[in-house]
């Protein structure tokens, strides 16, 4: 079987691959231009990067400002990826049925699976993070007493509708944006003119001079590269709400050529005003490196404000979490892959039933918070991160196949073509997999692996099931490959 071969099952039939002719799927499509927009850039500005990149600094110093360039150059190179696949067909769930298209049914399958779980630790992370963060206002709160009351607030709003998602999201992302341009002019400010406690010690000389740029090796830097590569998950949520979107054609490409100017601005260029304001010394994991440059510069009630814009951050992944859990739950179930009850929709046209199911497991999140607080953040991540790495291979895997597919004349060319085709697609596997191999060298996070076999045995058991009971939905129904003029 060649991978042009499509499957042509019931539920695709008839698509042309026309951005034009994606289906309605029964959603809303309430997502305008100025949430998507929003969703995608929250998406790139997380607890990743306000509460993890205190750890990844104590570990490699100035050098991490590279290792989210490297990173961010690679996440690009992704999301061009699926922006040329969503335009040629837009679909919500779109990394399982892409998957399944040019993969076969197993993939779309174990990628569907995977993504929720991905999601659904990744909530957990950001209830951890946002307990955290409360902490510091009221110590007295148990972490999972301000999880839980976070967790069943978020619930109610997925239930609404996807209108009061995207205006939600879309504020919690312009709390994020305008806090983080707030702190780079702030700290521009005390670089030039020298003013709060922090603007003797204050000087660009911080990123070299305290045992150089590599101040623990380069080995020590590339360590770093899981963790970079957790915060960065939730870019490809834009991929999720092409089923949603008003007008996917337009909104989606721009949401993606955006992504260079994010990462810039928002990774790279507030970790160098950060680290050029406060020594890298001074930072620990387990706080905000935003917070204690604050506390560091002495604004009144600056460091509280930050802590704020933090807990937005925190809150808005966890709140994604859930949107894209009930939409992927929904994605599975319509394949025949999940059962039936996923497909319903509610009322206000939302899988009301998926997200419930995804909450519910979400509140484990509570459970390690009741449990093991001091480590339930470093848990659930490295998870979430060996999850999101084998969405974004199953991604870049299917875009070499649609290109290889696109070249030979089998499908339509897409109206929004990766720049490099199939090559930069290679290098981003190729890193992929030079990342995991960092994840199993760290014996701090090789644990995900292991979670991770465990998942793929149980999904595996699962197909056999699924297999015996169900033999159509495991078939791949093929069609004679058209030449495309």
């Amino acid at each position: 079987m060649t991978s042009a071969q499509v499957d042509t099952s019931e539920k695709d039939s008839g698509a042309s691959g026309a951005a034009s002719e994606a289906p309605e799927e029964g959603y809303e499509r309430g997502l305008g231009s100025r949430q998507v927009q929003m969703i995608a850039i929250g998406g790139a500005i997380g607890v990743g990067l306000f509460l993890g990149a205190g750890a990844n600094i104590a570990k490699a110093g100035p050098s991490l400002i590279l290792m989210y360039a490297l990173a961010g150059a690679i996440i690009f190179f992704i999301m061009r990826a699926l922006g040329e696949l969503l335009l040629y067909r837009p679909v919500s769930g779109s990394f399982a049925e892409y998957s399944r298209e040019f993969l076969g049914p197993f993939f779309g399958y174990f990628t569907g699976w995977t993504y929720w779980l991905m999601w659904v630790v990744t909530g957990m992370a950001e209830l951890t993070a946002a307990a955290i963060y409360v902490h510091y206002w009221f110590p007295a709160i148990p972490q999972w007493v301000t999880a839980l009351v976070f967790l069943v607030v978020l619930f109610g709003v997925n239930l609404i509708s996807v209108k009061v998602f995207g205006e939600l999201e879309f504020w919690f992302s312009m709390v994020k944006v305008t806090a983080l341009i707030g702190m780079i002019v702030i700290g521009l400010g005390v670089l030039t003119f020298g003013f709060s406690s922090a603007g003797d010690t204050a000087s660009v000389a911080n990123l070299y001079q305290f045992d150089g740029f590599f101040p623990k090796g380069v080995g020590s830097s590339l360590m770093t590269l899981q963790g970079v590569m957790f915060a960065y998950l939730a870019v490809e949520l834009v991929g999720v709400t092409a089923g949603e979107s008003e007008d996917p054609e337009k909104t989606l490409p721009k949401a993606i050529n955006t992504l260079p100017w994010r990462i810039a601005l928002f990774y790279v260029g507030a970790l160098t005003v950060i680290l050029c304001v406060v020594k890298w010394t001074e930072f620990a994991p387990g706080v905000s490196p935003f917070v204690a440059a604050f506390a560091k510069i002495g604004i009144p009630a600056g460091a509280g404000i930050v802590n704020f814009v933090v807990l937005t951050a925190a809150l808005s992944s966890c709140n994604s979490g859930m949107y894209s859990t009930g939409r992927m739950l929904r994605t599975l179930a319509d394949s025949g892959e999940a059962p039936a009850a996923f497909r319903k929709l509610s009322a206000s046209k939302t899988p009301a039933f998926g997200v419930t199911v995804s909450v519910l497991f979400m509140g484990i999140g509570v459970v390690l918070n009741y449990v093991v607080p001091e480590k339930a953040f470093g848990y659930v991540t490295s998870i979430a991160t060996a999850a999101g790495i084998w969405t974004w291979l199953m991604i870049l895997v299917s875009h070499v196949l649609y290109r290889r597919a696109v070249d030979a004349g089998r499908l339509p060319a897409s109206s929004f073509r990766a720049p490099g085709g199939a090559v930069c697609s290679w290098i981003a596997i190729a890193f992929l997999l030079f990342v995991t191999c960092l994840i199993a060298y760290d014996a701090d996070s090789r644990v995900c692996l292991y979670v991770m076999a465990g998942w793929a045995a149980a999904l595996g058991v699962g197909w056999q099931v699924l297999k015996n009971r169900s033999p159509e939905v495991t078939e791949r129904r093929e069609r004679a490959p058209e030449k495309v003029s």
